[in-house]
């Protein structure tokens, strides 16, 4: 009987809105078949998270939004539009 493992995707998005352009990824393969690692790709592999949606990625994570305070836009930190996905698939008992 074929087992399922999950594989993990992290897109970055350049705003919060779901159809906005990833500026930085991960990919958490549990299957074992690929593995992945930092900067192994200057291309992200899906060019938003509805996109990865419509390659079967299901969404399990929002960021939350923080109101932003004011002279925040002189500070950087951390990437604020993290989105994680999950895709169940099988593998070979």
């Amino acid at each position: 009987m074929p087992q399922q493992r999950q594989k993990l995707l992290v897109l970055y998005l350049q705003t919060p809105d779901l159809h906005s352009n990833v500026v930085s990824w991960a990919i958490f393969d549990g299957t074992g078949k690929e593995r992945h690692f930092s900067g192994d790709n200057d291309t992200p592999p899906y060019t938003s998270v509805v996109a990865a949606m419509q390659d079967g990625w299901r969404v399990i994570q929002f960021p939350q939004q923080w109101p932003a305070y004011p002279g925040m836009e002189y500070h950087t930190a951390y990437l604020k539009y993290e989105y994680i996905l999950e895709k169940m698939e099988e593998i070979d008992g």
